[in-house]
C-alpha cells in the first residue's frame, strides 16, 4: 500500500477526533440490528468498533456483558472478574456500562484500586494468580477494554476467561451470539444497577502493586539495574504510563519516561504509515517521536495502549518485531537454565523463518499455529511452550521457574527482557540480530494487502491444497502447500506455501475487503517481490469467481 505523505509528521488539530461527539455517541446512537456491520463481532481480539459507525455503542456493551454474566452462570465460574480499561475515549463509558450490568448480576467484581488503567498482561496475571490459590472452587475471569493501538476514534471490548488469555472462538462464539439475540431483542430489558461502584461485590484491586512486585520472577531486573542500563520509555498514551514509572522505583532501574501525557485524542502522537494516528509500537511512523530519541539512551521501547505489545528502539532504531523476537527466543532458550528441553517455542505461521533456523540451533522444537494469540494459550499455562509469539509484536514467556507468567500477551516484559539481554550481554537485540544473519542468512519480509470481494476472502478461507496447480514460487519447487498449521492441526484460514528459499501465506482480513499476503525470503529484495507477484497470482487463480 502506498504511504501517506505526513507518515512520522506530528498529529495536527484536524487530526483529532472529537471526543465530545464521539462519547455523545457512544450513548445515544442505536445500532441497527439488521446491518452486519453493526453488530457484535468477535474477532481475534474481542469486539472492536466505533461509535460513530454504530459499531461500539452503549447497547453493544450492554448485551455482551449480560452475554458474559450468562455465559459465566452456564460454566459456573463463580470468582471474580477481572475489569480493566485502557485510555481510549470509549473505554471509560463502556467500563461504566458493564459495571452497572455486572453489579445488576451480583457478579463479584473486582476494579483498579487506584481507579487507573489496567495492561492487559497485568490482568492476565490478576486471573491466574487467584486462580493459582482458588483452584476451581471459586475460579476468575476477566474483561478488557481496549481496542489495542486502534485509531483514537475505536473502542474493544475483550473477555478472558479463567486460564487468563484471549478466549478461543468456542466461547466468543456463545458470547457473541447471546449478545447479538439480546440486540434484537432489545437491551432495554437487561438489568443495570445505579452507582455500580458502590455495590457490595465490585471492589478495588491492586492491579499495578501485584504485578511489578513480581516482575523479577520474568525478568532479570536486577542485572538491569546493576549494569546501570539507561532506558527511555514512551508508554504512547497507553494504560502502561503509571506501570513504568513504579517499575523503576521500586525496581531502581535508569528509566526516563520521555511523555507521560494520557489524553483521548492522543494528539502527541505522530501519524502512522497511512496518515491515521494508531498507537502501534511496532510501526516506525508512529514511534517517530521515541526514535529520534534514540541517542540519548541504551535502549528504549514503548507500547501500545493496553501494553500487549512491545516495540523496542535500539541507537541505530526501531527493530523490526520478527527479529526481536528470534533474539529474544534465542537468548532465552540460551539463559533459562531451568527450562525443561522438552518445552516448545511457539510462533504463528507468518512468523519469520529466522525463529525456525534460532530455536532449531538450539535443540528445540517449534510449533507453528495460526494466526491469534489464543493458540499459544494452553501451552504457556501448562509448560508445553517456553515462548509463544506473534510477528505483530506480541508475546510471553515463562517464568525462572518455568511457572506460567501471563496467558495474554505481555508488553512490558518483553521491553524489559530487551534490557536484560543488553545488561548480560553487554550489546543490543539489533547486534544479537545481525550475528544470527551472519549465522543464518538475511530474510527479508514484506506483507501487502489486496482487494478481494466477500466471495474471494471466502474462497480463500476454505482453500484445500489440491485447489492448487502451480509446483513453483520464486523460481524454487514448492515444498510444502498448507492449510492447517503444523504445531497443531488447526485451520490456518488460509494458505502457506513454502519452498527453500522462502514462503508466502494468505489470509482474508476480518474486518476489510482485502487478502492479507505475507512472504519471506532468504535470497534478498527481489526475490522476495517475485515470491509476492507469484503470491498474488496464485491466490487470485484460486479465489477466482
Amino acid at each position: 500500500m502506498s504511504q501517506h505523505e505526513r507518515a512520522g509528521q506530528p498529529a495536527t488539530r484536524d487530526d483529532l477526533v472529537d471526543v465530545d461527539a464521539l462519547i455523545a455517541a457512544y450513548h445515544d446512537r442505536r445500532p441497527d440490528v439488521d446491518d452486519p456491520a453493526q453488530q457484535v463481532a468477535f474477532g481475534t481480539s474481542g469486539h472492536r468498533g466505533s461509535s460513530f459507525d454504530g459499531s461500539f455503542n452503549r447497547d453493544h456493551i450492554l448485551a455482551i456483558s449480560q452475554a458474559i454474566c450468562e455465559y459465566r452462570r452456564d460454566e459456573q465460574i463463580t470468582g471474580p472478574l477481572f475489569v480493566g480499561r485502557d485510555t481510549h475515549a470509549l473505554s471509560t463509558p463502556a467500563f461504566d456500562t458493564c459495571l452497572e450490568v455486572f453489579a445488576a448480576n451480583d457478579v463479584t467484581v473486582r476494579i483498579d484500586d487506584r481507579d487507573g488503567y489496567t495492561p492487559t498482561p497485568s490482568l492476565s496475571r490478576a486471573i491466574l494468580r487467584h486462580n493459582a490459590d482458588a483452584g476451581t472452587e471459586s475460579r476468575a475471569d476477566g474483561v478488557v477494554i481496549t481496542p489495542s493501538h486502534n485509531p483514537p476514534r475505536d473502542g474493544g471490548f475483550k473477555y478472558n476467561p479463567p486460564n487468563g488469555g484471549p478466549a478461543d472462538a468456542s466461547i466468543t462464539g456463545r458470547i457473541q451470539d447471546r449478545a447479538n439475540e439480546l440486540l434484537r431483542d432489545g437491551v432495554d430489558g437487561i438489568a443495570r444497577a445505579r452507582d455500580p461502584r458502590t455495590h457490595d461485590g465490585v471492589d478495588g484491586y491492586d492491579f499495578l502493586g501485584a504485578y511489578v512486585d513480581e516482575l523479577a520472577q520474568v525478568v532479570d531486573v536486577d542485572a538491569i539495574r546493576e549494569a546501570g542500563v539507561h532506558i527511555g520509555v514512551h508508554p504512547l498514551g497507553g494504560a502502561s504510563v503509571a506501570y513504568w514509572s513504579e517499575i523503576a522505583d521500586r525496581h531502581g532501574l535508569h528509566l526516563d519516561l520521555v511523555d507521560d501525557t494520557v489524553d483521548p485524542t492522543f494528539g502527541f502522537m505522530t501519524l502512522d504509515s497511512d496518515g491515521k494516528i494508531r498507537m502501534d509500537c511496532s510501526s516506525p511512523h508512529a514511534m517517530r517521536s521515541l526514535i529520534d530519541l534514540a541517542d540519548r539512551f541504551d535502549i528504549a521501547f514503548g507500547n501500545d495502549a493496553d501494553a500487549d505489545r512491545h516495540g523496542i528502539v535500539t541507537p541505530d532504531g526501531l527493530r523490526n518485531p520478527n527479529h526481536y523476537l528470534a533474539v529474544a527466543i534465542g537468548y532465552l532458550l540460551e539463559h533459562r537454565a531451568d527450562w525443561s528441553p522438552t518445552t516448545g517455542i511457539g510462533k504463528t505461521l507468518v512468523s519469520s523463518s529466522m525463529i525456525d533456523a534460532v530455536v532449531n540451533e538450539a535443540g528445540r522444537s517449534v510449533v507453528e499455529v495460526p494466526v491469534g494469540f489464543k493458540w499459544f494459550v494452553d501451552g504457556l499455562l501448562d509448560g508445553s511452550l517456553a515462548f509463544g509469539g506473534e510477528e505483530s509484536a506480541g508475546a510471553s514467556f515463562l517464568q525462572f521457574d518455568a511457572g506460567t507468567w501471563t496467558t495474554d500477551k505481555d508488553g512490558l516484559a518483553l521491553c524489559l527482557l530487551a534490557a536484560e539481554i543488553l545488561a548480560v550481554t553487554g550489546v543490543d537485540p539489533g547486534v544479537h540480530y545481525r550475528r544470527l544473519t551472519e549465522r543464518h542468512g538475511a530474510p527479508v519480509y514484506r506483507r501487502i494487502d489486496t482487494a478481494a470481494t466477500p466471495r474471494e476472502k471466502a474462497r480463500l478461507k476454505e482453500l484445500a491444497p489440491e485447489d492448487l496447480d502451480a509446483k513453483e514460487l520464486g523460481g524454487d519447487e514448492i515444498q510444502r502447500m498448507l492449510t492447517r498449521a503444523p504445531g497443531n492441526d488447526a485451520p490456518i484460514g488460509g494458505l502457506k506455501v513454502v519452498t527453500a528459499r522462502g514462503w508466502f501465506a494468505a489470509r482474508p482480513s476480518g474486518t476489510e475487503d482485502k487478502n492479507k499476503i505475507y512472504a519471506e525470503s532468504f535470497v534478498g529484495d527481489d526475490h522476495l517481490q517475485q515470491i509476492l507477484d507469484e503470491a498474488e497470482q496464485i491466490v487470485a487463480t484460486a479465489t477466482a469467481e
